[in-house]
């Protein structure tokens, strides 16, 4: 509540003087009223105080985090003035402030709402009816409802407070966390905003047309996680009927519950209907908490009332299939989770994977893609640390939701990933864009994303790691009985199960067994039970078993494979000539056990490309046949060719041709060497012995020509690539240079935030300054009562 305003009063005229009686009563006035105004803070903190303490705080209904920067201060004085004195709510306001200069914000707010607000202190229990203000220079953290403060663990100008404090809230408070970002710069708050979404808390944002700067509430825009938009001043409004409506929800549950099992399955047979998945198999609960959040956004108090209004507003649908796909996804969740599965599992299952060339792995519910990225970099790292191992890695990550994998593949994520992302990680699979990071393309290129329904799609087999963390724990247990197994039968012999902390293997552990309990890494057993249990799919939940369950069982030989793979597996090792399957490029896909007379490592780094690996006489046959290959489409053989294998030469026959897989897989090349016998030596007439000797001198002179056009060619070669890492190296100092500059461009722009808040804070100052002053000039010159 404002203090009283003076009007202005001009001054009387001489000739108008009043009586010295009554100049005497009106000076006794003016002088009590202004003991009134100036006592009026302190009269209205010692009253409110007085009262507080003859009654205990209730604990609020919900806790409300308000972030903001910039041109937030005017934002918070337009949401607080439209905010009644019980409101049965707790505000915790968080923004950028300049960590060397006193905050004044409670003295500022303290004038604008009847509620008592404070400067928060560490073990400072939040009530209802009361506004917390983070003081600078500190982070803030919430557990079991009271405040802790914490020293910065980042430098001035990277410090993310808005976030840091969204995530504890979350975690604290679940569905009763409501999360509101006013004006400002950058892109803090975004990912505290989906922390609060995740569980099922609120999210509000300002109107950016109406904010005075509009990158904060912008950026939470873009990422489709605001429930309600609106100006400042109508915020309140929104957030008062939520609230209220909640209140409702609460009180009139019992009576819901007898009616809300028909109006749930016809949800969801709309929610089938227009998006194609089924929710039936996740857990009621879970499904029940997602509606409550859009009942209480649109103020529906029943179901069946709400299933009208999905009939009515077929985007409701879209927005309720959002709503029920929230994930729990970030970089590196759980930390020390992954960094049991580098130390217990991942470079095993590399040196084990190493002769078959390639590693499979699979995550299943990858939402946007952070925690298909944090394994591709994990399996980097240790391919980094173990220089001789030469595997190629294969991630496939699918999700329902065709909108979270396109922005997957981008890999573009907002400048908050810091952190969750060590700076070391930063600097070497991310590059600097503006306001976000983005994966390099040497990971990007190691992840396939693609969508896919577990519950109903074919699964990835031949895995060497499924990674399914925290989507078990929304399935039926019906469900996850039944997803277990196609784990196992998605995993290759000796594969790794990496699951969510909350998540288990229970009922199944004759087919995995733990490799760490406390982090849920387990790996595929191979009992005799185990090889005989075979998944059930389509995965069925409510339907009766129908023709979709598998009936039928190979019999496995007690080599552990049945018979057909087993032939297979011989005709291609003994029979067959050795053959490859590569890409366009060369980067090898497939071989057989037979391909070293032809093939071999070569000298220096590393590499899987058979144009690398191929022996010398082959690399450029090889290179120009496949050459043809690809841009005629046809078959190209080239006979009788020489290479030099283990001291020897050998005569061989190269087939390359394309392999029409599918669609999906274009450029794939399949490379057959034909070993050519030796010819027994013939007897004939001494007559042709000097034939033979001149065309002999002739294949050896064709043979140097060859040889220094294959030298000259080389030398070419090595001096284009020696071209290229010099341009390599140039482009990595440019970019260096470019992120350091960010890095300052992020200082300054954080420290120019700060400014204008403290800016906006000495304006009030002045103002309440000049306020007062004037209303001290106009009282002197009505009273005409000389003073010094």
């Amino acid at each position: 509540m404002a203090p009283r305003k003076i009007e202005k009063i001009d001054p009387p005229q001489a000739a108008a003087q009043p009586e010295p009686s009554k100049d005497r009563d009106q000076g006794s006035e003016i002088r009590d009223q202004i003991k009134t105004e100036i006592g009026y803070k302190n009269q209205k903190k010692k009253a409110v105080e007085k009262t507080e303490t003859r009654k205990e705080k209730e604990e609020p209904l919900f806790i409300v985090g308000i972030g903001g920067s910039a041109g937030s201060l005017e934002a918070l004085e337009q949401f607080f003035s439209k905010l009644p004195a019980k409101s049965g709510l707790g505000f915790v306001i968080v923004t950028h402030l300049d960590p060397t200069h006193k905050g004044i914000m409670p003295e500022l707010l303290q004038r604008l709402t009847p509620m008592i607000v404070h400067q928060a202190q560490d073990d400072m229990k939040v009530e209802a009816d009361t506004v917390y203000v983070i003081p600078p220079n500190k982070d803030l953290a919430i557990l079991n409802g009271v405040l802790q403060l914490m020293e910065p663990s980042a430098p001035r100008g990277l410090r993310l407070p808005i976030d840091f404090f969204f995530r504890h809230l979350a975690l604290d408070r679940k569905e009763k966390s409501i999360g509101i970002i006013l004006s400002g710069m950058g892109t803090d708050g975004t990912l505290g905003l989906r922390a609060i979404k995740e569980q099922n808390g609120l999210a509000m944002v300002q109107d950016p047309q109406t904010a005075k700067y509009d990158g904060m509430p912008r950026s939470v825009l873009e990422t489709g996680l605001a429930d309600f938009v609106a100006p400042s001043d109508k915020l309140p409004e929104k957030l008062l009927g939520y609230a209220g409506h909640f209140l409702k929800i609460s009180a009139d549950q019992p009576a819901i519950e007898k009616k809300v099992q028909t109006a749930l399955q016809k949800v969801l047979i709309l929610l089938r209907s227009k998006t194609g998945n089924d929710f039936n198999l996740y857990k009621k609960n879970t499904i029940l908490r997602r509606l409550d959040r859009r009942l209480s956004v649109h103020q529906i108090s029943d179901l069946s009332h709400y299933l009208g209004y999905l009939q009515k507003n077929p985007q409701e649908i879209d927005l309720l299939f959002k709503e029920m796909l929230i994930g729990v996804t970030n970089f590196f969740r759980d930390p020390e989770a992954f960094a049991a599965l580098k130390g217990k599992a991942l470079v095993p299952l590399l040196k084990r994977t190493e002769g078959r060339g390639i590693l499979r792995v699979w995550v299943p519910g990858c939402s946007t893609g952070e925690e298909a990225y944090s394994l591709a970099i994990l399996l980097r790292e240790c391919i980094s640390q173990e220089p001789q191992l030469n595997v190629k890695i294969q991630i496939y990550a699918t999700d329902i939701d065709q909108e979270a994998i396109d922005f997957a593949r981008q890999g573009l994520y907002l400048n908050n990933i810091a952190a969750d992302v060590s700076a070391d990680r930063l600097q070497r699979y991310f590059t600097k864009e503006d306001l976000h990071f983005r994966v390099t393309k040497e990971i990007r290129d190691l992840v396939v994303f693609a969508p896919q329904n577990l519950l109903s799609d074919p699964p990835f087999t031949k895995l060497d790691l499924l990674s399914c963390r925290n989507l078990l724990i929304y399935l039926t247990p019906e469900a996850q009985k039944k997803t277990l197994p196609l784990f196992f039968y998605a995993l290759n012999p000796g594969g790794v199960l990496f699951l969510g902390p909350s998540e288990t293997v229970s009922g199944y552990h004759d087919l995995f067994t733990p490799v760490d309990s406390k982090w849920k890494i387990f790996s595929r057993r191979e009992s005799l039970s185990a090889l005989t249990v075979l998944p059930e799919f389509p995965v069925r939940g409510w339907e009766r078993e129908g023709p979709d369950r598998l009936k039928t069982e190979k019999r496995p030989l007690p080599g552990g494979l049945p018979l057909p793979e087993l032939v297979q597996q011989f005709i291609v090792s003994h029979i067959a000539p050795p053959i490859v399957v590569t890409n366009e490029k060369g980067d090898l896909l497939f071989s057989t056990q037979r391909t070293g007379s032809f093939l071999e490592p070569p000298v220096g780094r590393a590499s899987l490309n058979v144009f690398d690996m191929a022996r010398e006489g082959l690399k450029l046959e090889l290179a120009l046949a496949a050459h043809k290959a690809i841009s005629r489409g046809t078959e190209i053989q080239v006979k009788d060719l020489l290479i030099k294998t283990n001291g020897d030469r050998l005569k061989i026959n190269l087939t390359v041709k394309p392999l029409p897989v599918s669609e999906t897989a274009p450029g794939l090349l399949l490379i057959v060497f034909e070993e050519v016998p030796a010819e027994s030596p013939r007897k004939g007439n001494r007559s042709r012995s000097s034939a033979d000797a001149a065309l002999n001198n002739r294949v050896s002179q064709l043979e140097k020509e060859l040889q220094f056009s294959k030298e000259s060619l080389q030398t070419t070669i090595e001096e284009m690539e020696t071209s290229q890492e010099e341009l390599k190296a140039t482009n990595e100092e440019l970019q260096s240079t470019n992120e350091e500059l960010n890095t300052s461009k992020e200082e300054l722009q954080s420290l120019n935030e700060e400014l204008l808040t403290l800016n906006a804070e000495l304006q009030m100052k002045n103002d309440e300054l000049s306020l007062a002053n004037n209303d001290l000039r106009n009282l002197l010159n009505s009273t005409q009562i000389p003073t010094i």
